[in-house]
């Protein structure tokens, strides 16, 4: 089985992960109180995204927020706030602790390539000015791409905090492999909120 390092966590890549018939799996959506969603800039600083845990594959409630869509690459995909691959092998996930779409902050979200539902298959045919929207409790954000890079898995600077209203979209590169990370990189379109 392949080794994926994500964060301070190694997680092994083996298929395993429940369905949305599981008892863990909730859709519902996430209050702001519960995220501590907030667009005040001292508050956004002092949020960081939470630690990746030593079992890649953590008990965690399976929750349903929202959804993304990505014209450039033809997705529209059900998103979900968590950490383990228990959530991310269901689609892309929010990085606890990350802002949340809409937030001065940066919106972290990570998902697969190549396998499960494979969303960000084609993340690396995005270019600077695509837009990427997300609903999240019935507001609906758009972002632009400013750029992408390409960093290893200790690459960490990725999910910093920022002052303004960002996001960033990850997934393992190149395609089948675990060796990289494909970051996009968003900002929050004037007029979106």
């Amino acid at each position: 089985m392949p080794l994926l390092v994500l964060g301070t966590g190694a997680v092994w890549r083996d298929g395993r992960g429940g369905s949305p018939d599981d008892p863990a799996f909730q859709r519902s959506p996430i209050t702001t109180t519960s995220l501590g969603r907030s667009n005040d800039v001292t508050k956004a600083a002092l949020t960081r995204p939470v630690d990746v845990p030593d079992d890649p594959y953590a008990p965690e409630p399976l929750v349903e927020i929202g959804t993304m869509e990505i014209p450039r690459i033809n997705l529209t995909h059900r998103i979900f706030h968590g950490i383990s691959l228990r959530t991310i092998d269901r689609g892309p996930s929010h990085w606890p602790g990350s802002a949340m779409p809409g937030e001065v902050g940066n919106a972290v979200f990570s998902g697969h390539r190549v396998t499960h539902t494979k969303p960000f298959r084609d993340i690396d045919r995005m270019a600077p000015g695509d837009q990427v929207f997300f609903t999240v409790n019935g507001i609906r954000s758009t972002y632009v791409m400013t750029g992408s890079e390409i960093v290893t898995p200790q690459g960490m600077h990725i999910v910093e905090p920022t002052a303004t209203p960002t996001a960033t979209l990850f997934a393992c590169h190149p395609p089948g492999s675990a060796k990289y990370r494909y970051v996009v990189h968003l900002a929050l379109s004037t007029g979106s909120a």
